[in-house]
């Protein structure tokens, strides 16, 4: 069995941050939530990382983390491309947004060829998620169906007090396999729980107390990058004539699909740590402080690699 590898979504990062040398560190040591989340990843066992960026990105991450990262682990890039399409399609006049989480996933098919886990780049996902989902890598492998993995949050452990969030709300059976995910775009704290609306705020849906949401970190066979390649076809000839500016390959959109097609089981590992991120410039007071007191609870040393 092939050693699981670590895929991290970094190709918005520009974007959302108006370029990489804007990425703020979390700490007094100048650290990004990245560090963090590669840290566990190594203590859980992972030894090596293919981070998906943009090819005009590639210097400025470089000199952020992925120079000082290949000093500790294996580090892989693949670029997320827009033109990266198959046979007989092309880039719509006027489009610049990216394919979707799916088509990101789509290009580390060349370089990851066994085993691994997904995770966004700005999300602090706690060290309890890289040993679980690390430990499920190295003990599952496809048999009559693909075996997959995800891990799951609380809810209340992933809101933020300065906005609205989007999350993945998931379902699942009685034995803890995901059956579904409801993807909610407007997610906000609301009279001590929380609630979504689909209508910009004119009615609102209670969300039950303790419900599971997806962060974005999946566990996969490569038996996933095969399925994402022979979907994606199918999915530009629907809705490219439809919305050919906007509509993206959703990752959990496929994953879904092959559930409802019987050909793959989602199992649901439970994280009881509070997610972290900076999903508005408010948010940011909230990591620092958070970061500084797991350190202080002795979860992390000052200096992460100089131990």
């Amino acid at each position: 069995m092939k050693k699981p590898v670590l895929v991290i979504m970094a190709a918005g990062m520009g974007s959302r941050y108006g370029g990489l040398k804007q990425i703020d560190p979390v700490d007094e040591q100048g650290h990004i939530i990245m560090d963090f989340s590669i840290y566990d990843a190594v203590k859980a066992g992972f030894e090596k990382v293919v981070f998906i960026i943009k090819k005009e990105n590639e210097k400025d991450f470089k000199q952020c983390i992925g120079d000082r990262m290949s000093q500790i682990v294996d580090v892989a890039y693949v670029y997320q491309d827009l033109t990266n399409l198959p046979d007989g399609f092309e880039v719509p006049e006027g489009r610049v947004k990216p394919w979707g989480t799916g088509h990101a996933i789509l290009s580390c098919i060349d370089e990851v060829d066994g085993p691994f886990a997904v995770i966004n780049a700005d999300d602090y996902y706690g060290s309890h998620a890289f040993q679980m989902i690390y430990d499920y890598l190295t003990t599952h492998e496809d048999d009559d169906k693909y075996r997959y993995t995800m891990v799951g949050y609380v809810l209340e452990n992933t809101l933020t007090d300065n906005g609205h969030v989007a999350r993945g709300v998931c379902v699942t059976d009685e034995n803890g396999y995901l059956v579904g995910i409801n993807e909610r775009t407007h997610i906000e704290k609301r009279d001590g729980g929380a609630a979504y609306t689909e209508d910009d705020g004119a009615t609102w849906t209670v969300i039950p107390q303790g419900s599971t949401v997806s962060m974005n970190m999946w566990g996969f066979s490569n038996s996933i990058l095969g399925e994402l390649k022979q979907r994606f076809p199918k999915f530009l000839e629907e809705n490219i004539s439809k919305n050919p500016l906007k509509c993206e390959y959703f990752l959990p959109s496929v994953v879904g699909e092959l559930l409802a097609e019987e050909k793959a089981t989602v199992e649901v590992l439970k994280s009881l740590d509070k997610w972290y991120g900076v999903t508005y410039k408010e948010d940011k007071q909230v990591v620092v402080a958070a970061i500084q007191k797991l350190k202080d609870n002795g979860l992390y040393p000052e200096k992460l690699w100089e131990e």
